[in-house]
């Protein structure tokens, strides 16, 4: 079913990507009525806001998302390698090959996991309701974003948190179970968290990237509202 922001529920990853590709050209309706040649600016920010989400989640959920951009990469936990570490472990994890796996295993689950937050991301932008809109359009390049991310709190991470621990323990091939056992300082739950916390953030800047984008060429997007608001009033 679709609602006025043309996005289907439930979403799964195919549509997300589908969604991305025709952005440029999508005529998105309006759900109100407002000041703006019949468009009001809280239309616009939804508006901005699932483009932005739209375009940020497409890079993301391709194959290497998060590993190939460095705005959303997900890093490994300082622990690792640090004073609680053996002289074993931290050798091991110096090995560039090592690092590059473990960057590879911990980036995969962050888009694992994040196919799962998507929805609570679209179905906020469509519920939440802007008391003083105005100041979001003439807000910084990512006051949007900010907002909404202050709207949605920890249920990202709460979302993202079961996925991360199952991508894990899936992708895991025995390197990750040697370097987590060999006294780092960090177990299995301790990486869970890290990843879970750091794939959010990772979301947010990779939305606020996109965000700051369209602010800046609001006619990239086709879009005649976020053009004419975006750009009457940036």
């Amino acid at each position: 079913m679709n609602d006025c922001f043309g996005i289907e529920r439930p979403l799964s990853r195919r549509r997300l990507l589908s969604l991305a590709l025709v952005t440029p050209a999508l005529a998105l309706p309006s759900c109100t009525l407002g000041e703006l040649g019949g468009f009001g600016l809280e239309d616009a920010i939804r508006r901005l806001l699932t483009v932005s989400s739209q375009r940020a989640f497409a890079g993301l959920l391709q194959e290497n998302g998060f590993f190939e951009d460095e705005l959303a990469r997900v890093s490994l936990p300082p622990q690792w390698g640090g004073s609680g570490a053996t002289a074993v472990a931290a050798a091991l994890l110096r090995q560039p090959a090592v690092q590059d796996r473990l960057l590879r295993l911990v980036n995969a689950a962050a888009a694992e996991a994040a196919d799962n937050a998507a929805p609570i991301v679209y179905d906020s932008i469509r519920s939440m309701t802007i008391p003083d809109a105005l100041s979001i359009v003439r807000g910084g390049p990512t006051a949007a974003t900010q907002y909404l991310e202050r709207q949605i709190g920890e249920r990202i991470v709460e979302a993202l948190f079961p996925g991360v621990g199952s991508a894990l323990r899936v992708l895991d091939s025995g390197l990750l179970s040697q370097a987590l056992g060999a006294a780092t300082g960090i177990d299995f739950a301790g990486l869970q968290r890290d990843v879970t916390q750091k794939t959010a953030e990772g979301i947010w800047r990779a939305i606020g990237r996109e965000e700051a984008a369209i602010r800046a060429d609001p006619s990239s997007t086709n879009d005649p509202v976020l053009t004419r608001v975006f750009g009457v009033l940036r």
